[in-house]
């Protein structure tokens, strides 16, 4: 099973009322804050460590900011350049995997970054490619106009290619240091590219040795017909959204199909869920702790200013308990798929705003797994064992308390039963994964 924290840097985890519970921690402006995470993940033996990443303030409701920072809805989100190399310095074998947009960054800068972190980790960075497009991001990187949906998935193949490329560009053993005759490398082991694409034009070679995993592994979570054949071709760790088992084994077969047709084998291709645990001491301690989180911490407003970003639509015309009709459906771009999503949870009734936006900001965007380690520990080996998931993205409601929870409760019973690792095996994110060091492209013959 592959287990995967889910983080972001910020105010919040995914789950946007936790920074109101009693026990978070509230110095997530310090970097011991995120490396005090790191360690628990790490004493779990995660697999890795994953911040989710935006790169604006939610500002689409009311065409403002204004509400996301009223009700600290992911107002703040630091750049994780610095958080990722804070929780590098305070772990050894924990991979350390962000977001980084291929609408916003040039290749050679995410190929930099990566390669840096992975030599400076020991070969534990892991990189989540998305091709977002959001007009509250547009707006600050001073893009006017967006490419179509398909069209930044072809643009997006063109980048990680390149980005590839670069990464190889400097062939294993082309450093020497020689000091005696004052060779440092061998230049016929570091290649130019000389691309010249259709979106980008990259001379090379890059300033950074090849990483040690000679690719970081990549992580993708496309949900679209063309996400989802994007993430067949280039992911190694794909995180899914399904609500519930049945629809998760639908997925799963699916997708191991489209890893097949690319040529891939299926079982290094991972299927990894978003999911929320609640564990408890007791049954009942799990329960009560999940009516907290159910109910009590997420303003209304919070979510409907949520739900605005993530359909990149402004809803401040409506009111929370307006019916969403089909005309407002046929009028939001992809709102269909979240509305049929929200109602394989709630049954084929009439929404309101109020219960679709509430899907986006609580715990109602996954499976829940509540109860105590080992009742949290049955839920999940059921999902892994019917092949449903190779393992899931953990989802925090509160930090660190809910990932030491966890830790302290859920993973032992993991172990117990054998669907776990008790220790890290190898010293690399790849090796930990199973995954081979791929070739370099320049030298592979």
């Amino acid at each position: 099973m592959t287990l995967v924290g889910f983080m972001q840097a910020s105010n919040v985890t995914v789950y946007s009322g936790s920074w109101r519970y009693p026990s978070a921690a509230p110095d997530y402006l310090d970097l011991r804050y995120y490396q005090r995470i790191a360690r628990v993940l790490e004493e779990g033996t995660f697999d890795l460590m994953f911040f989710d990443d935006r790169l604006a303030m939610p500002s689409i409701y009311g065409n403002s900011p204004g509400e996301a920072v009223r009700y600290g809805a992911r107002p703040i989100k630091l750049d994780l350049t610095a958080v990722l190399g804070a929780a590098a310095a305070a772990t050894s074998h924990l991979g350390l995997g962000a977001t980084y947009s291929t609408t916003y960054y040039p290749p050679f800068h995410v190929a930099r970054a990566f390669a840096t972190l992975d030599h400076l980790s020991g070969g534990r960075a892991a990189w989540n490619v998305v091709t977002s497009v959001n007009d509250s991001e547009a707006r600050n990187y001073g893009i006017g106009e967006h490419l179509g949906h398909d069209e930044r998935y072809d643009r997006a193949e063109e980048f990680i290619e390149v980005v590839g490329k670069l990464w190889d560009s400097w062939e294993d053993g082309a450093i020497l240091g020689e000091r005696e005759t004052g060779i440092f490398a061998d230049p016929g082991k570091v290649h130019e590219l000389d691309h010249r694409g259709r979106y980008f034009s990259v001379q090379g070679p890059l300033t950074v040795p090849r990483p040690p995993q000679g690719r970081p592994p990549i992580i993708q979570a496309g949900q679209s017909g063309r996400g989802r054949k994007f993430a067949a071709r280039w992911a190694d760790l794909i995180f899914t959204a399904d609500p519930d088992r049945e629809i998760a084994l639908e997925h799963y077969r699916e997708q191991k199909e489209l890893v097949a047709a690319e040529g891939r084998d299926t079982e290094k291709v991972r299927l990894l869920p978003m999911a929320y645990t609640i564990v408890g001491e007791t049954e009942t301690i799990a329960k009560e702790k999940e009516a907290v989180f159910l109910d009590q911490l997420v303003h209304p407003m919070a979510s409907l200013t949520l739900l605005s970003e993530v359909m990149n639509h402004d809803f401040s015309g409506h009111s929370l308990d307006d019916l969403v009709t089909d005309e407002l459906i046929n009028s939001v771009t992809g709102m269909r798929g979240l509305v049929q999503g929200v109602k394989r949870h709630v049954g084929d009734q009439p929404l309101t705003l109020r219960t679709l936006a509430g899907h986006r900001a609580t715990l109602l965007q996954g499976p829940r797994f509540v109860g105590t380690g080992a009742q949290v520990a049955d839920q999940m080996q059921d999902w892994f064992e019917s092949r449903s998931c190779d393992g899931f993205v953990i989802a925090a409601t509160h930090l660190p308390g809910a990932f030491e929870d966890f830790v302290r409760l859920a993973v032992p019973e993991l172990r117990k039963r054998g669907i776990f690792r008790d220790a890290y095996t190898g010293k690399t994110l790849r090796e930990n994964l199973g995954l081979a060091r791929p070739a370099s492209c320049f030298s592979a013959g």
